[in-house]
């Protein structure tokens, strides 16, 4: 039985989620694991490094599965990518040892929230960008966002979901929070231990609050230390997010 590993892309745009769900709505694992049993004849499980929701994006998640197959590794990833839709795209495989676990094996996760800033709506990226066409003061974003480093409760950032255990730990450690601009495009990056339950999009929409000047300075602060989601401002929307790459 062998153990392989993918790294996969995916648009998010036209999927319920990555996880397989009880009712017939698409998602990405259950597309993967519909190729796969196609190559292997068989019903194979797919682990994911972990869920991204409803209208997320994937550049570098990972997954692993177990199959008795002597196919080269190559031949796989192609006849995978063959038989997958085109919004799923499976750009790297490795055969790794049995005790890799693309969930449980996680180190770090990066995602990147992208936010289109001018005037004028994009067309061609419109399905992987936030439009927000309102002045954005990067510089005191930057500054609120520096609170979020290191170990800290983020329940304040935690949306509360019936399927998921919300009486697990709401720790988290933040390793990196980065925002650049390029062009009129303004990249958020996160980088972390875990996340919580739509936690990068309730932090993007506290550094809307705070870089359009509806929320005040120290804002970020105040949220944090509150442990509370009633005060912090509503998410900001899916599409601009996207799993950038799982570390192990």
């Amino acid at each position: 039985m062998r153990n392989i590993k993918l790294v996969i892309e995916y648009d998010g745009t036209d999927f319920y989620g990555w996880q397989v769900q009880i009712k017939s709505q698409r998602t990405v694992q259950a597309e993967i694991e519909k190729a796969l049993k196609k190559i292997f004849k068989k019903h194979v499980t797919l682990f994911g490094s972990g869920r991204t929701d409803s209208g997320v994006h994937a550049l570098g998640q990972v997954a692993n599965f177990h199959a008795a197959t002597k196919l080269p590794i190559a031949t796989i990833q192609t006849a995978l990518n063959a038989n997958l839709p085109k919004d799923i795209a499976v750009v790297g495989i490795e055969e790794v040892g049995a005790r890799f676990h693309a969930r449980f094996s996680v180190k770090s996760k990066t995602y990147r929230y992208t936010i289109l800033n001018r005037p004028a709506r994009c067309a061609i990226e419109r399905r992987s960008c936030l439009f927000y066409p309102y002045p954005l003061n990067l510089r005191l974003m930057r500054a609120e966002a520096k609170v979020l480093a290191g170990r800290h409760d983020f329940r304040s950032f935690q949306a509360a979901n019936p399927s998921r255990d919300d009486k697990a730990t709401t720790v988290r450690t933040v390793h990196r929070i980065e925002i650049k601009k390029k062009d009129d495009f303004i990249h958020i990056d996160i980088e972390a231990d875990g996340f919580l339950y739509k936690m990068v999009r309730n932090i993007v929409g506290t550094l809307l609050g705070i870089g359009s000047g509806k929320l005040p300075k120290g804002s970020m602060r105040r949220i944090l230390k509150r442990k509370d989601r009633s005060v912090a401002p509503a998410p900001a929307k899916p599409q601009g997010l996207t799993l950038v790459e799982v570390k192990y």
